[in-house]
């Protein structure tokens, strides 16, 4: 084989190494090609484009300190400290080397080039597509002594580069408005929260690199800073929050192999819930790719080899599974890959083979060397997945009997199921009623046609603190699985679910909403992807009934109250004023002063004569009349459907809330109790 000179990176980036693909016409055509959708979504996705080109320049050692700034008007400005864009002519395009970042698609220094040797920015469409999708941007770029600036609108340049002002140092500026016609949701505003949460990890995953989000649509302006010394370290303990380590030493792992770099840390905790999160290229991959397949395989075989090699698994006993190691199991799997293959142009699975070769060697040895080195964290790990091995058989036997056996041998739907008509899953609705009482308003309610009824009695058993095998012993949760039709754990199958809207209806008090908290652990532990499809929701059932005369009116909220009790006192006010005015009118035709019109008379037109208002506090208090007017008439109902934003904040609130640790759901209570309103004690 020939020899091949090694390139060697001298830390340049000029306008050679901006390399041209294609054109920027189709962005604004299919967006949701190149972001995903136009929703809240994609409008956030525009700034991690953005923010990815400056922690771009982060690991490649250029810059270290990164500010995002939420201004008014629903603008972004992403600033860093890295090397600044190229400003000069570009052979290819004969046009500015930041122009041609800016509005050529597929045009930037990660194709070919030593001016990145990893990226998230595979595609090289980041920062052009931002650009196409924005109604205005604005780059502003600081090298070589000068201050140079571009504006742009709907990805079309202004005007050229021109050079505005002199400037020390060097960086690149970018701020942006994203285009309405584009992102048409009234709600697709940016949310603090979500830029915290994102510049939050990106910060453990690049440590020693300074990231500010400013929020500068509020007055006084807020800033928080994020800095991490120890990367995955650091971001093992903010996960692991308020749940207790099993074992004492963490793991932590991080080596090149075949130009790859795979750095690993994890931990056991004593909740059981486990918690995968990987990166390639700091690119969170939600939903994973080959180098969790590595690491998965890799922990599954270390574990068994040491089991087997140390006793706790005889010759007879048959190996652990890769369900049996994750139970409790906190771990974060991030790679750097020159060239990474990603499904799509939002990042979310990582397809490259080699990644799991990498991932699993690298792993695997660091993992069996951390388990000989530390016996008694060993000894805590190996248990732990022999305690998951026992509860799966356990489950599974439970399962067997319960569910699997009922089905397979007739088992009709539950006696207290009163079931729709319709077998079409699409348009049939299950709801899920608290008590017997309201359950029968809801039967003689319903449209049977499409509408199901299962009444619960009392408070179902709270999962989070329970195994598989105690939760199918429950006759409440056994008949709301067998209504729902999909089995649970492994034999969970979506596709057998019977209907696509399942309403949590419960009383509007202290104990409807416990029932409702319980149902929803339920289902975010164990039906999480009817979730995920848009299948729940939760009824809202009014507050108020308002009566006035012959008129009713019923309020969902106090505020609802409000605003009807204004509208009857504006009507009863038109009709008294008009009586006035009757009378003023008389008296002036009989000759008398307006002075003779009684104060009682003026006093009259506020007041609001003969209004009752009933407070329900139970779905019970409603005849099937008003419950289907109100609550269960798709014409007039108020669903709210239950979605999951952020699944690891989720995740926490379930954990503190609902699971066995006492201390973290005082400390919540105490810290909220306050902001409590309308508390039904």
């Amino acid at each position: 084989m020939a020899n091949k000179k090694e390139q060697k990176n001298d830390g340049s980036y000029t306008a050679k190494d901006i390399y041209v693909l294609e054109g920027l016409d189709p962005v604004r055509k299919r967006p949701g090609m190149y972001i995903g959708s136009t929703g809240v979504d994609g409008l956030h996705h525009l700034i991690w484009e953005v923010l990815d080109n400056s922690i771009d320049e982060s690991m490649a050692g250029y810059a270290d300190e990164i500010t995002v700034s939420l201004l008014p008007g629903n603008r972004v400005k992403c600033t860093d400290n890295g090397r600044g864009i190229p400003v000069e002519m570009h052979a290819q395009t004969g046009k500015s080397a930041l122009e041609t970042v800016m509005t050529t698609l597929h045009a930037g220094g990660k194709f070919g080039s030593e001016a990145y040797k990893v990226s998230g920015g595979l595609h090289g469409v980041g920062v052009s597509v931002v650009c196409a999708l924005s109604k205005t941007m604005r780059a502003e770029v600081c090298r070589d002594g000068g201050l140079y600036m571009q504006e742009y609108v709907k990805g079309i340049p202004k005007a050229k580069v021109k050079k505005i002002d002199v400037c020390k140092g060097t960086g690149t500026t970018i701020t942006f408005e994203p285009d309405e016609e584009i992102f048409k949701d009234k709600d697709a505003k940016f949310s603090l929260k979500r830029i915290l949460t994102h510049v939050r990890h990106q910060t453990y995953l690049t440590p020693k690199v300074k990231m500010v989000v400013k929020d500068e649509t509020v007055s006084p302006a807020t800033s928080y800073t994020f800095y991490f010394e120890g990367g995955l370290k650091s971001y093992l303990r903010y996960l692991l929050g308020d749940n207790e380590p099993k074992h004492e030493n963490p793991f932590y792992c991080k080596a090149e192999r075949d130009n790859i770099v795979v750095e690993t840390v994890l931990q056991y905790a004593k909740e059981m819930e486990c918690f995968e999160e990987s990166f390639a290229n700091n690119i969170s991959t939600g939903e994973g790719g080959t180098h969790l397949t590595g690491f998965r395989t890799a922990l599954t075989r270390v574990i068994n080899d040491y089991a087997r090699k140390n006793g706790y698994l005889k010759e007879k006993d048959e190996n652990l599974l890769g369900n049996d190691m994750r139970e409790g199991l906190v771990v974060v799997v991030s790679i750097k890959i020159r060239e990474p293959q990603f499904e799509g142009q939002t990042k979310a699975k990582l397809g490259n083979t080699e990644a799991k070769a990498a991932v699993e060697g690298v792993f695997g040895e660091a993992f069996s060397d951390y388990l000989e080195k530390n016996p008694t964290d060993a000894r805590i790990i190996v248990e732990n997945c022999l305690l998951s091995a026992r509860a799966r058989r356990a489950a599974k036997a439970a399962r067997t009997t319960i569910l699997r056996k009922g089905i397979l041998d007739g088992l009709t739907l539950p006696g207290k199921l009163s079931d729709c008509r319709s077998k079409d899953a699409a348009e049939s609705e299950l709801y899920i009623v608290e008590g017997d009482s309201a359950g029968g308003s809801s039967r003689q309610a319903r449209d049977s046609r499409f509408q199901a009824i299962l009444p619960l009695r009392g408070k179902i058993l709270n999962v989070e603190k329970a195994r598989l095998d105690r939760l199918l012993d429950s006759q409440e949760i056994k008949s709301l699985i067998i209504a729902l039709g999909t089995a649970i754990a492994q034999d969970f199958d979506i596709e057998k679910l019977r209907y696509h809207r399942i309403i949590i209806m419960s009383d509007a008090d202290v104990d409807g909403a416990h029932i409702r908290t319980l149902l929803l652990t339920l289902f975010f532990r164990h039906f999480k992807e009817m979730i995920e499809k848009g299948y729940l929701y939760i009824a809202q059932p009014p507050l108020y009934k308002i009566q006035s005369g012959k008129k009713i009116e019923y309020a969902y909220t106090d505020a609802d109250k409000e605003e009807i009790l204004n509208e009857l006192k504006k009507g009863k006010k038109e009709i008294v004023d008009k009586k006035i005015a009757a009378k003023k009118a008389q008296a002036v035709e009989a000759g008398e002063v307006e002075e003779m019109i009684s104060e009682e008379d003026a006093q009259e037109s506020v007041k609001i004569a003969g209004v009752n208002i009933q407070r329900y506090k139970g779905l019970g208090e409603m005849n099937p009349e008003e419950l289907w007017e109100t609550t269960m008439n798709p014409e007039n109902r108020i669903l709210l459907q239950v979605n999951i934003d952020d699944a690891k904040e989720a995740d926490h609130i379930f954990d503190t809330l609902m699971g066995s640790d006492v201390a973290p759901r005082k400390k919540f209570i105490q810290v909220h109790a306050k902001s409590v309103k309308n508390l039904d004690i």
